[in-house]
């Protein structure tokens, strides 16, 4: 069955808002990044992306270019897919690449600032792992909060959140992130857990928590410092939607 406009409209814009900003990790539609997205009645779309800054790192900006191409690519109904960037140091690099599907390495090959080291799944892995730590911190808040003691928490493992007040978005947004680089984020797996999938002991919870608290304070004081620089910069029209 092939969506019609309305619905295709609807589903490139859905395919956009899984698109993440790895340092942020806050989908690009939230965070403003998306200036324009066009689709043709022929299933044609276009989009264009804008970022706070001329000078936003190339491999974050790659990543967020090539990860919205190939999510609308795979929107059924669309035949053809153009995701650029502006206003950026390395757009031609980024743009070129992005649409030969060059990846990031060959994209940047001969570049006099060699900004290319590596591929980018190890970037995205650190930051996902980022992501998951604070999102610790933002689902056992509450429950700190609450009163619930160490040893309690140690204990306590995904499903037993679930149907609770704790069983929120941040614990879904959490166990997507964890899920996303391998680690336990089953209903048997324990809310706390170490970078390598370890669980917390009854011990090392409090300097565990402050290290997730302050994981997850760096990248929400980071997200409202680009958005201030994003409006400051193109103060003028909020997030695009799908034309």
């Amino acid at each position: 069955m092939t969506a019609g406009p309305v619905e295709l409209r609807q589903a490139v814009w859905s395919a956009l808002g899984t698109v993440l900003d790895p340092e942020l990790d806050e989908p690009i539609t939230e965070l403003d990044f998306v200036e324009t997205c066009t689709v043709s009645p022929a299933g044609e779309v276009t989009v264009g992306l804008r970022l706070p800054t001329f000078f936003c790192a190339p491999n974050f900006s790659f990543l967020m270019v090539a990860d919205a191409y190939d999510a609308v690519s795979a929107v059924d109904g669309v035949s053809r897919a153009q995701v650029t960037l502006a206003d950026h140091h390395a757009s031609d690099e980024i743009n070129g690449g992005v649409a030969a599907q060059s990846g990031f390495v060959r994209s940047f090959e001969g570049s006099i600032n060699g900004e290319a080291a590596a591929e980018l799944d190890e970037l995205r892995r650190t930051f996902l792992a980022k992501a998951a730590l604070a999102g610790q911190d933002r689902v056992a808040r509450p429950l700190v909060d609450a009163g619930t003691g160490p040893d309690e928490l140690a204990a306590l493992t995904l499903g037993e959140l679930t149907g609770t007040a704790a069983d929120t978005e941040e614990l879904v947004r959490m166990r997507r992130r964890r899920e996303a680089i391998g680690l336990p984020a089953g209903d048997d797996a324990p809310l706390l857990v170490h970078p390598d999938g370890s669980p917390v002991t009854v011990e090392q919870v409090p300097l565990h928590l402050r290290r997730a608290r302050l994981q997850r304070v760096g990248i929400e004081t980071n997200g409202e410092y680009c958005k201030s620089l994003l409006k400051i910069r193109y103060d003028r029209t909020p997030a695009a939607t799908a034309t």
